[in-house]
């Protein structure tokens, strides 16, 4: 978990994750069921992650190629838990797209 999830987080943040976790499988390749009414609706922005070792940066890019979202964004320095080794800056970046597409 150390290497793959919290690679960049403070270590107390590591044995806090340890505390709170619980086995959820990472892919459900259950069909999601979309209408092709609705479906797009909502504008998408992508987050990349780009020191993220739980969802390579290949298989990001695998999921905006098969689903494109409205934009891309690039965020530099953040592992997989990017609300917890740089809060501020995610939280920065989520009011920035909030007041872009709201």
């Amino acid at each position: 978990m150390a290497s793959n999830f919290y690679q960049l987080s403070p270590p107390e943040d590591l044995t806090l994750g340890y505390s709170l976790v619980r086995f959820s499988p990472v892919f459900d390749f259950d069909q999601i069921k979309l209408t092709k009414e609705n479906y797009g609706s909502v504008p998408r922005v992508f987050i990349v992650a780009e020191q993220d070792h739980a969802i390579v940066l290949d298989v990001q890019n695998f999921m905006i190629k098969n689903n494109p979202p409205d934009e891309v964004k690039v965020i530099k320095g953040y592992d997989h838990m990017v609300m917890v080794c740089r809060p501020v800056e995610l939280f920065s970046d989520l009011q920035d797209i909030a007041e872009k597409y709201s």
